[in-house]
């Protein structure tokens, strides 16, 4: 299993707009799927954009094309400054 961290910039005036359809988005993945996202940001705000990032722990294969076309139906490029930005990252194994 992967975790995806999807990192983007959102305009400050964008922020409460993005928060509602990404918090929405999110619920309806959780439905489908049982993953457990989180949505996180920088603490602070350079040049009038904030730093954002979704985190989904533990998703399996196809995760990332049924989170792309969310993204996409959910209309998210509309309101980010700039892409976003999909890392995948997994669990070291532990030692003997």
């Amino acid at each position: 299993m992967k975790d995806l961290y999807v990192y983007y910039q959102v305009k400050e005036e964008h922020a409460q707009a993005l928060e509602a359809r990404v918090r929405a988005m999110q619920a309806k993945l959780a439905d489908a799927s049982g993953v457990a996202p989180q949505l996180k940001r920088r603490p602070e705000a350079k040049d009038g954009l904030q730093t954002w990032m979704e985190i989904y722990p533990v998703v399996g294969e196809g995760f990332a094309e049924l989170l792309a076309g969310a993204a996409d139906e959910a209309g998210l490029l509309s309101l980010t400054a700039g892409a976003r930005h999909t890392e995948v990252f997994m669990d070291l194994p532990p030692c003997a």
